[in-house]
């Protein structure tokens, strides 16, 4: 036969050549192989790859640092008043503080200056970013756990509890968060501070007032429905796949197939939301605080210091400007990594 002859592509005889085993460099070079990468490491990677989101996690984390770390070192505290040192501008000293350092004592500056009693504005600001982060994460978990728990079991059920589940969510979204803390301050601001006094093991109350526990009541209370309603939609798509048939096959209890198998498949989607959360409940202490029934004083708060500084907005403008600054940054930080962690973790956007 003439292997030097060019095949007819009409013919069905079949051409030899075809059939030649072929070589190790031709084995390899048709193999194109790949790392198996889990759900995490191939999320997490992405996250890596998202400049923006890594911005706000270092600037979040340079938060956390000036909210919690640094005032354990720094020489002022927030309650503290200094005599003769009030209204003073940014790296201020007063006539007193003067004359110490002239007789050779180390005077630390006032950075951001003072208030009008005295009180040291750059402790004040961390103490306030503190109660912010704070408040944020702590309302964000409660959240997540009433809200992932309520939406797992409305959504895994279904039936007519479900519609009767959601029907009470949707009661719950007309219910003005606004009035029901005033309402709660009312009510539990008497027995609250009974207790307090009464009790010594709740002795904190009076030091972050009772507008703060009616803040996380709240956040109890209403502010996990949007979180239930996320939750619901992921479950009624995640119960109708195979490795839920298979665990009821294999006689697991609802209560595990939803904690084991349910929400364990929707972690992604309950981080990204309880990240996005944070951020919304530091608006809200933020601005509860500003119009007075956030955190009470000497306690001090993002807000009740922006509140505290409109009436010398004209005379000392910076310090208005210091806490909404601060509230600005910590919620567009947390806003650009929970985008950055939705983009990573969410299914529908991998590609």
């Amino acid at each position: 036969m003439d292997m030097n002859r060019k095949p007819n592509k009409l013919s069905l005889q079949l051409d030899v050549s075809d059939f030649i085993p072929a070589r190790e460099d031709e084995k390899q070079s048709l193999v194109i192989m790949r790392d198996s990468v889990g759900f995490w490491r191939n999320g997490f990677s992405r996250l890596a790859k998202n400049k923006i989101a890594m911005v706000s996690l270092f600037v979040i984390m340079l938060t956390l640092i000036f909210s919690f770390i640094m005032p354990i070192f720094y020489p002022y505290s927030y309650e503290q008043q200094i005599r003769g040192s009030e209204n003073l501008a940014p790296m201020q000293y007063s006539q007193a503080e003067l004359n110490r350092k002239e007789e050779g004592e180390k005077i630390f500056p006032h950075i951001l200056g003072t208030d009008a009693l005295g009180r040291d504005t750059t402790v004040r600001l961390m103490m306030g970013s503190r109660i912010s982060l704070s408040v944020g994460i702590i309302a964000s978990f409660l959240v997540l756990l009433i809200g992932s728990t309520y939406g797992a079991v409305s959504g895994f059920v279904g039936g007519k509890l479900d519609i009767v589940m959601m029907q009470f969510v949707d009661i719950i979204y007309a219910i003005p968060d606004i009035l029901i803390i005033i309402i709660l301050m009312v009510t539990l601001k008497y027995p609250l501070q009974k207790l307090a006094a009464t009790v010594p093991f709740f002795a904190w109350i009076n030091v972050i007032g009772v507008g703060l526990i009616c803040i996380f009541i709240v956040f109890s209370l209403l502010y996990w429905v949007g979180m239930a309603r996320i939750v619901r939609s992921q479950i009624l798509s995640l119960k109708e796949q195979e490795f839920v048939t298979a665990a009821r096959a294999l006689g697991a209890k609802n209560s595990r197939i939803i904690g084991k198998h349910l929400l364990t498949n929707a972690i992604g989607t309950l981080i990204v939301t309880t990240t996005l959360q944070i951020p919304s409940a530091i608006f809200t202490e933020s601005f509860l605080s500003f119009i007075g029934i956030g955190v009470s004083a000497p306690m001090p708060s993002l807000g009740s210091m922006a509140s505290s500084a409109i009436g010398g907005l004209t005379s000392y403008p910076y310090r208005l400007f210091a806490p909404a600054v601060m509230i600005s940054i910590i919620i567009l930080s947390f806003n650009l990594f929970g985008d950055g962690l939705r983009d990573a973790f969410d299914p529908k956007l991998k590609n």
